[in-house]
């Protein structure tokens, strides 16, 4: 089926090969070499479509996220819409990071802005959230080292993300076994996860926008971004509601209680998590910026010597005598502590390994037994679509 883009047309609908609309004849295909297939996300601003690209002889897919023109959108949207405009050059820049998607084109045509991205081919983890179920704590702390970095990228380059949430993030499809890497950006070395969908990101630097719509998604956009005051720690902020959604299946909307003026998100767990993990992220998720972290490099510093084991279950036995020896080492550990001051903790820095996580995949092998596999649960995504789109 072939999808006309028209924002006006009443039946977007065609035949496979069609080159006019059968509603609205326009042509079908954006720029006489993109037809697109059908939408994967939509909001008031931006509409995101699966294409492919016929100009090439493998007719490679690719997402094309269309920006209306201002006639059909509301006032304070123009500015975004002029924001991203500005943008583009920066957006091919972090196209070139292995964990973001590759700006193919950008232009305007009819009113309308165009951006067209590498597909990604893979499962978003709202999917998998809604397939598999909630996730365990070893693949937060996997989320974590996978996207921080990435995340420290976006902003060491000037930008915001602006839309971090289960949805725009992928969990790669690795290519079949004896066939050719088509994709570049699952050449050797590359990691499992992508961040994607920029469509909502802004310069850190562009100051407070004028609009009453919120940017993003509004249960992960953090109360400074909903009020048009997004920076950087509001990338933060999403990318920690998004953990914590991922741990308890429940919306986000859900999980904050209002009376309390807090997070209940601990109250919902289907597995337990360790101490360490609970303090990143409530720390993450601080709806007051001056409590929350102010910088990835800030994360980072605190998951340096990496999750603590907690799959670990004890028999009776084993538990008495393993509270024993805890209890001599920690008696032990104060009677020295007070001889020999300890030394200060290393310097951290940027080139230094997160921790040892463990190669962990999302899905395990055919025929493999996992411990302590997800548990069923969870809510469904509003929206399935592999690039996340910018469904609010």
């Amino acid at each position: 089926m072939t999808y006309c883009i028209n924002p006006h047309c009443q039946n977007p609908q065609n035949l496979d090969r069609a080159t006019v609309c059968q509603s609205c004849n326009s042509n079908l295909l954006l720029k006489n070499r993109y037809r697109v297939f059908h939408t994967l996300g939509q909001s008031l601003a931006c509409r995101t479509f699966l294409a492919v690209d016929e100009d090439q002889p493998s007719q490679p897919r690719c997402v094309i996220q269309q920006f209306v023109g201002p006639e059909v959108i509301a006032d304070g949207q123009k500015q975004l819409n002029r924001t991203f405009r500005c943008s583009a050059k920066e957006l091919d820049e972090l196209g070139k990071h292995p964990q973001i998607p590759q700006l193919l084109a950008s232009f305007e045509l009819d009113g309308c802005q165009y951006l067209v991205q590498e597909y990604i081919e893979g499962r978003n983890l709202a999917e998998h959230l809604w397939e598999k179920g909630v996730c365990k704590e070893i693949h937060i702390w996997y989320l974590l080292g996978e996207l921080l970095p990435v995340l420290q990228f976006v902003h060491d380059s000037g930008l915001i993300h602006g839309d971090i949430k289960p949805a725009n993030i992928i969990h790669r499809k690795p290519p079949k076994a004896g066939t050719d890497n088509v994709y570049p950006l699952q050449a050797e070395g590359s990691r499992g996860l992508a961040l994607v969908d920029f469509g909502a990101a802004v310069p850190a630097n562009s100051g407070p926008l004028k609009t009453d719509t919120v940017t993003g998604s509004a249960e992960y956009a953090a109360p400074e971004q909903i009020k048009g005051k997004a920076i950087p720690s509001s990338d933060i902020y999403s990318l920690g509601v998004t953990c914590i959604h991922l741990l308890t299946g429940m919306s986000p909307f859900d999980l904050f209680d209002i009376k309390a003026d807090g997070w209940a998100w601990q109250d919902y767990l289907k597995v337990p998590v360790s101490a360490r993990l609970r303090r990143i992220l409530d720390k993450m998720v601080q709806r007051e910026p001056s409590k929350r972290y102010r910088s990835v490099e800030a994360i980072l510093k605190d998951m340096k010597y990496g999750p603590a084991p907690v799959d670990i279950v004890l028999t009776k036995p084993q538990w008495t005598l393993a509270a024993w020896a805890g209890a001599a080492v920690a008696l032990v550990s104060l009677v020295l502590g007070s001889r020999f001051p300890s030394p200060p903790l290393p310097a951290f820095t940027a080139t230094e390994p997160i921790s040892s996580i463990p190669d962990i995949r999302f899905d395990p092998p055919p025929g493999a037994r996992v411990r302590g596999s997800v548990r069923d649960g969870g809510t469904a995504p509003t929206r399935r679509h592999r690039t996340g789109g910018s469904a609010n």
